[in-house]
């Protein structure tokens, strides 16, 4: 799985690519209409058979689609109830998030996962499709010969990376900015940036 992702506008669901037993969506995600918490299972899920309100989803949920169900480059295996992950494209920043189930934190390390994320990461960098793993707000960015560890990321953090070349070997720059609006409408903004070496050219 290498092929270049499409951005959120321009997704569409591929056919033949229904969720039947897949709820994991229902666990990792906070909902805000529902006050749900991320990591925690909707009181409105059946896990394994589906949402109890689908007729009355809030937004949030009858807007979503996972990168499984619009990407036909991602195979069974890909299906979140297999992969204990939900794949998407933030429609802001347009990273890759790998959301993990947080009963199989480790889920994203496995064979083949791990490997096909590190794929993703170099076909889709130099589009700005950051690929980030993130364990509730724990979060991981994979680059194509490494992972850096970033800790906490709050919704208000943006990751972004660039990658400089020179005599000793290219090194990658990775920024977090976070972003907040102020009681008067500025936007203030801080950042904290690590750079790291390339590995390979892989």
């Amino acid at each position: 799985m290498t092929a270049a992702v499409s951005s959120a506008g321009e997704a569409k669901v591929v056919p033949g690519r229904e969720c039947g037993s897949c709820t994991l969506c229902c666990k990792v995600y906070n909902v805000v209409e529902l006050g749900k918490a991320a990591g925690k299972w909707c009181l409105h899920c059946k896990p394994g058979r589906g949402c109890t309100i689908h007729d009355t989803l809030p937004n949030e949920c009858a807007a979503f689609n996972c990168l499984w169900k619009t990407m036909p480059s991602m195979s069974m295996q890909w299906k979140p109830d297999q992969s204990k992950m939900v794949l998407t494209l933030h429609p802001e920043t347009n990273n890759i998030h790998v959301v993990v189930d947080p009963g199989l934190p480790s889920a994203w390390t496995r064979t083949p996962y791990h490997d096909q994320l590190r794929g993703l990461s170099k076909t889709n960098m130099a589009q700005g499709h950051l690929v980030v793993v993130l364990v509730n707000e724990v979060a991981t960015l994979i680059l194509p010969d490494q992972d850096v560890p970033l800790g906490v990321l709050k919704p208000d953090q943006v990751v972004s990376v660039t990658q400089e070349t020179g005599p000793g070997g290219g090194v990658y720059d990775v920024k977090i900015v976070t972003r907040r609006t102020t009681v008067d409408g500025q936007t203030l903004e801080t950042a904290s940036m690590s750079r790291h070496p390339v590995k390979s050219a892989a």
